[in-house]
C-alpha cells in the first residue's frame, strides 16, 4: 500500500485594521482553510494533479506589529512544518488581487503600528540582502486568475510598512531552509461588490487565494521554469 504524500500548507492573514469593517486579510486566509480541510475539497485536488497527495492547511492571524508579526508566524511555521507558507495582507488602494513579486530590505513606516509605534527607517536586517525575489508560481496563478476571471496584477513590492517586513522575514527565513519551500505574499483589496469601483467580492477574493494555493501546490510537486514570472 502507498503512502500518501503530505504537504503542509500555514497561510497567513493580519488581525483589523484602522476604519476597515470588513477585513479580507482575517476572513480570507480562514475561509480557505476552512475549504481545503473539507475532504471532497483534498480529494478533488489530489484528482487534479493525479497525485496521491494529503494537504493540511493551517491558518494563522497576525498583529498589525513590527516586533510581534514575524514571531507569531514563525511559531506556527515551526509548528505546522509547512512546504508551502502564504502570507496576506491589505493594500487598500488596490482594485483587485496584487501578486507581490519583491521584499525590500526597509522598513519605512509613515504611520504607528498596532503597538502605536513608528520604528526608525533603516534595514530590516542590517546584514541581508537588499531584496529577495518570491518564490510563488506567478505566470500560472495569473494564467489561472484570467480563466476564473479575477481582477489581479503583479506589484513590485509590498510598501515598507509590516506587510512588507513580514514577507522580508519569511523569504529570508526561506532562504535559510534546508528544504525546499515556497513562499510569497499576496496583498488584497478591500471588500467591495460594486463594480468599477476599488475592492472585489469577498467570495472573489477567496476564490483567487484558493487559486494561489492550487497553483503552488502545482508547482511543489512539479516544478518549472515557466510558471516563473517577476518581471
Amino acid at each position: 500500500m502507498e503512502t500518501m504524500q503530505q504537504i503542509n500548507i500555514v497561510i497567513s492573514g493580519f488581525t483589523p485594521y484602522e476604519g476597515i469593517d470588513v477585513n479580507p486579510a482575517v476572513l480570507v486566509p480562514a475561509a480557505v482553510a476552512k475549504q481545503w480541510g473539507d475532504p471532497a475539497q483534498s480529494q478533488a485536488i489530489s484528482e487534479e494533479l493525479l497525485q496521491d497527495i494529503a494537504v493540511t492547511v493551517t491558518n494563522v492571524t497576525l498583529p498589525v506589529s513590527f516586533a510581534k508579526a514575524w514571531p507569531t508566524l514563525l511559531e506556527a511555521i515551526e509548528q505546522a512544518k509547512p512546504d508551502i507558507v502564504i502570507a496576506t495582507g491589505l493594500k487598500r488602494t488596490s482594485r483587485g488581487i496584487l501578486l507581490e513579486r519583491c521584499a525590500t530590505n526597509l522598513m519605512d513606516a509613515a504611520k504607528p503600528d498596532a503597538d502605536n509605534v513608528i520604528p526608525p527607517r533603516r534595514p530590516i536586517d542590517p546584514e541581508g540582502p537588499a531584496a529577495y525575489w518570491t518564490r510563488l508560481p506567478l505566470r500560472s496563478i495569473l494564467h489561472d486568475f484570467a480563466k476564473h476571471e479575477i481582477p489581479a496584477a503583479l506589484s513590485s513590492d509590498a510598501g515598507t510598512f509590516v506587510c512588507n517586513s513580514l514577507f522580508y522575514h519569511l523569504l529570508n527565513w526561506s532562504a535559510g531552509q534546508e528544504r525546499r519551500i515556497l513562499s510569497g505574499f499576496v496583498s488584497l483589496p478591500i471588500v467591495n461588490g460594486r463594480p468599477h469601483e476599488r475592492g472585489l467580492p469577498i467570495e472573489q477574493q477567496t476564490a483567487a487565494v484558493d487559486d494561489v494555493l492550487r497553483e503552488s501546490v502545482r508547482y511543489f510537486l512539479q516544478p518549472s521554469s515557466s510558471d516563473i514570472l517577476l518581471g
